[in-house]
């Protein structure tokens, strides 16, 4: 048997169905083989001459077997309820097991379309990365071309403001004369 706090398995509460309804159809056939004696009894009780000994003795067989059919009548009765609570139990666990397989089904679908899902959500933010990086690229190559116009203003500026200013010396005698030079 099994203690308040195991809860039984379905094939065990089968089997313990199936063994208690041996148990009442065996009982059933024990009340109809008594109801039966007891029929037979009586209607020779009936057909028979009245012997204060022997109307006794069967009275006393007869409350004997109502005595026993009545305490088996009782045993039907407890085995027929609990036969009625074994099968709302077999019935509740029927409906929890056709709970949970949905349940589980359910989630083993959710389990199959999460890479779908996860691959949906990667691609929206990585939508919004490469949007990003577009426009900071565009905005790279904007500013590399102010700074090649900028450097190139720059270096044409300083060319021109980098020439040297010789002092020019005054021509004598208003021909032009060489400039010396050494050891010609």
């Amino acid at each position: 048997m099994t203690t308040p706090t195991d809860t039984p398995t379905l094939p065990e509460l089968q089997a313990e169905v199936a063994r208690l309804r041996e148990e009442l159809t065996m009982r059933d056939q024990l009340v109809q083989q008594l109801s039966q004696e007891l029929f037979r009894l009586v209607k020779g009780n009936a057909s028979a001459a009245p012997n204060p000994e022997l109307t006794e003795r069967q009275q006393a067989e007869t409350r004997s077997l109502r005595d026993q059919l009545q305490g088996v009548e009782a045993q039907v009765t407890f085995y027929q309820d609990q036969i009625a609570d074994r099968d709302t139990e077999i019935h509740t666990l029927r409906q929890s097991v056709q709970e949970l397989n949905e349940r589980a089904k359910m989630l083993e679908q959710v389990v199959q379309e999460l890479p779908r899902v996860y691959h949906e959500k990667f691609e929206q933010r990585m939508l919004t990365v490469r949007e990003k990086v577009s426009m900071i690229q565009r905005e790279n190559r904007q500013l590399h071309a102010e700074l090649k116009s900028v450097s190139y203003r720059l270096a044409v500026r300083n060319r021109q403001t980098s020439q040297l200013d010789l002092p020019s010396f005054p021509r004598i005698g208003g021909n032009s004369s060489p400039i010396p030079t050494f050891g010609a």
